[in-house]
């Protein structure tokens, strides 16, 4: 959730350009982050949602879903919505060479790039797997990490019922980069119930800033 663990510590220490774990802590802004979409039935969902409550949100996106459901993905920008890179093939880059992980940001950058007009994009590698020879060569780019500080656990095959009432007792706190996946109807469920308190409450949703070109 919003305690943070030794990892997220540690990259909390790098550069904000290079990783960026939280936004701001003043005000009373979050950031919603969704990975492993687009899904052709629960992403729509969760924009709709997310349009209901005046929320915008950061979707890290896997290139080959992204080709597969383009109108998917052309929803995301057209609501105002930030594509991220989340690979190409969503693969174990924990079993990569560097040179096999730089190949699958840059093929999914092209693929982004059709639909956005932005050539580069905020990078989240799957399962957040930071090795240090791939964090040296985005240094070396400039290239900037979006990572998170408060993990909701959707992952973990709960109820959408059960995850709103973990989150509603331990809520992220300003500046959160939440994160949360969109290949299931978990999080829209939780959000559902979640995203009118949260507003209601004073709460602002918005997309992580991009990368510039």
């Amino acid at each position: 959730m919003n305690l943070k663990p030794k990892k997220q510590q540690l990259l909390g220490l790098l550069p904000n350009a290079l990783v960026q774990t939280h936004g701001p802590r003043r005000g009373n802004v979050r950031f919603l982050s969704f990975d492993d979409g687009p899904h052709p039935e629960y992403t729509p969902r969760l924009l709709d949602l997310l349009a209901e409550s005046g929320a915008h949100a950061s979707f890290f996106v896997v290139g080959r879903k992204a080709e597969l459901y383009p109108a998917v993905v052309e929803r995301i920008v057209a609501e105002g919505h930030l594509l991220g890179n989340h690979s190409f093939w969503h693969h174990q880059f924990a079993q990569m060479s560097l040179h096999e992980q730089v190949a699958e940001l840059d093929r999914t950058d092209e693929v982004l790039a059709a639909f956005d007009q932005c050539p580069l994009h905020r990078i989240r590698p799957p399962q957040g797997c930071l090795t240090m020879p791939l964090l040296l060569h985005l240094a070396r780019r400039r290239r900037s990490v979006a990572y998170w500080s408060y993990d909701s656990l959707d992952y973990q095959h709960k109820s959408g019922a059960e995850l709103a009432a973990r989150m509603h007792k331990r809520p992220p706190i300003a500046g959160d980069i939440v994160l949360m996946h969109d290949d299931s109807d978990c999080a829209g469920e939780a959000l559902s119930t979640l995203l009118p308190q949260w507003r209601a409450s004073g709460h602002e949703f918005r997309a992580l800033s991009p990368e510039a070109a």
